[in-house]
């Protein structure tokens, strides 16, 4: 029999693509630091050039920003966090497009899990209409992407910067004085 054991608390990020950003990003900084607390990484924008995917809908060129949170968070909020960005995403809509995409996910030493509303056979179904994706593994010492993983996700430069995001998250784990976890 396997005993049940809570998971460490997750890094909390969310990749931001718009093509509006002077438009949106100001209030869309403070919405986000309302629910979540304080970004402790922003990353500069870089271009999201893997798809053209959401160009209709979002316009052109497409940039990405990621973030991160200062406080770690249950993994089990996933699905609820997933459901705010949707409600923001909806709230700065216009004309049933979206002026952003957001999508968040949690950064922990095994993996990234980033949260969707699609489904599919690889993907876990949490509740309330939203899976969680498993998007990368840790594995040697590196990012291992999957069949299934977004072009833009198994790229080198999202891996790098991923893996920044991993180091301050173990950083963090490690010194309960920067977490809530």
């Amino acid at each position: 029999m396997s005993t049940p054991v809570s998971p460490d608390p997750g890094l909390l990020i969310i990749s931001i693509l718009s093509a509006r950003w002077d438009e949106c990003w100001p209030a869309l900084h403070r919405d986000l630091e309302a629910e979540f607390g304080p970004m402790d990484e922003v990353s500069d924008l870089f271009p999201f050039d893997f798809s053209d995917y959401y160009n209709a809908e979002l316009g052109s060129p497409i940039t990405r920003r990621l973030v991160a949170f200062k406080l770690l968070r249950p993994l089990d909020e996933l699905a609820d966090i997933k459901l705010f960005t949707n409600s923001l995403e909806l709230r700065y809509g216009e004309d049933d497009s979206r002026m952003f995409n957001l999508d968040p996910g949690f950064v922990t030493l095994q993996n990234l899990v980033l949260a969707t509303g699609k489904r599919s056979g690889h993907r876990i179904y949490l509740k309330g209409g939203i899976w969680a994706d498993l998007t990368l593994m840790w594995q040697k010492k590196q990012w291992v992407d999957f069949p299934w993983t977004f072009p833009d996700y198994a790229d080198l430069d999202m891996k790098t910067r991923l893996t920044k995001l991993r180091q301050s998250y173990k950083t963090k784990l490690n010194n309960p004085y920067t977490s809530n976890g």
